[in-house]
């Protein structure tokens, strides 16, 4: 395995080496194509590091970093604003041979002044193949709907749900009165849609006293260069779902591949009432349309929300991680603190199990 390390350079160009690479990427996330990793690129990968892996000649692995204050991010900036677009499923663009991904990750980590490695929204099992020590540690399930089984079900999303979720649901559909959901054909009204979907998130945001996803005005401009990258490519699905009363609420998703990644949304809870459930509603009707479209997946993404819980019967678990080198003082002072802690639980279980040994009859 040979890899290149390009640093400093314009990104001009790498659009198209991408591109034909992701092609031949078996397992493509959305997050991992040129649709997301090039939108504003110039802007967001302030000083690029690119590595290229080779396997005798045959370009085989590209991992897209940027360095920040001795940081390297894989797939972001580095910096909280212009990553507020939240990326997930992130991984170098690989394709599926055995140390593509170790070989990038460890060439990343070995650059002079790298002192951290930046890991966001990665499975774990690329997460297993990084160097290092994690100094910073989040978890994440991104709970999803696989829907082979609904259509073994007979096609209605509801048939896997609890007696109490098909209650909610069918008594929501009744109060809104027959609701129906249509799709932004064309690149104009998805960008109205678009528009009207982040007001409405930030409404119901904004309410609850925090700022939601769109209070600052570079994920505005994100996401409309996003929809006018991916729509000609059928990658978006803005959903506009009404119903006699009025708008219910609109679902911003990207598909690729037999994969619809719900990433965002605005509902109209105002009008919900007591027996509204807009996002159920909404996510409810957006999978029988997955299905009856043939995707594979309904990806919920992220997130242990309730309304998640209820629709999706599966999920995997998504990591974000601050990796350092397991030498460094801080690898050190960490790998002793992990010691320590793991010395301590294991002292509390033996005096855990004595304790119950010692409760038992003679």
């Amino acid at each position: 395995m040979e890899i290149a390390v390009t640093q400093h350079q314009s990104l001009e160009g790498l659009g198209e080496i991408w591109r034909e690479l992701e092609v031949q990427v078996p397992r493509l996330s959305f997050f991992q194509s040129w649709s997301w990793v090039g939108c504003l690129a110039e802007e967001r990968f302030a000083d690029p590091v690119l590595l290229q892996a080779r396997c005798g000649g045959q370009l085989v692995g590209l991992a897209l970093f940027n360095r920040h204050r001795g940081r390297l991010c894989l797939g972001e900036s580095g910096d909280a604003r212009l990553d507020a677009p939240f990326v997930e499923h992130n991984g170098p663009l690989a394709l599926g041979l055995p140390g593509v991904d170790r070989a990038l990750l460890h060439a990343a980590a070995g650059l002079v002044g790298v002192r951290r490695l930046v890991l966001s929204g990665v499975p774990a099992s690329l997460l297993a193949e990084a160097p290092g020590i994690a100094l910073r540690l989040q978890q994440r399930r991104a709970p999803h709907v696989r829907l082979e089984e609904v259509r073994k079900a007979g096609g209605d999303p509801l048939a896997l749900l609890s007696a109490n979720a098909r209650h909610q649901i069918r008594r929501s559909a009744k109060h809104y009165g027959a609701p129906t959901m249509r799709r932004a054909e064309s690149e104009a009204e998805a960008l109205t849609m678009l528009d009207e979907m982040m007001a409405l998130h930030q409404r119901s945001w904004l309410a609850r006293g925090k700022p939601g996803a769109f209070a600052d005005p570079f994920p505005r401009r994100f996401h409309e260069t996003l929809v006018r990258r991916a729509m000609p490519r059928d990658e978006i699905d803005l959903l506009r779902v009404e119903g006699e009363r009025g708008l219910i609420g609109i679902l911003y998703n990207f598909r690729l591949r037999g994969r619809v990644s719900a990433y965002q949304s605005g509902l109209d809870l105002a009008g919900a009432g007591a027996h509204g459930k807009p996002g159920l509603t909404c996510h409810a009707m957006a999978i029988a349309r997955a299905v009856g479209s043939g995707e594979a997946i309904y990806d919920f993404l992220g997130g242990d929300d309730r309304y998640k819980r209820t629709l999706a019967q599966h999920g995997e678990a998504l990591l974000w991680a601050e990796m350092v080198p397991s030498r460094s003082l801080t690898g050190w002072a960490l790998r002793l603190r992990n010691f320590a802690r793991g010395h301590a639980l294991s002292h509390s279980s033996k005096g855990s199990s004595s304790a119950a040994e010692g409760a038992g009859p003679a």
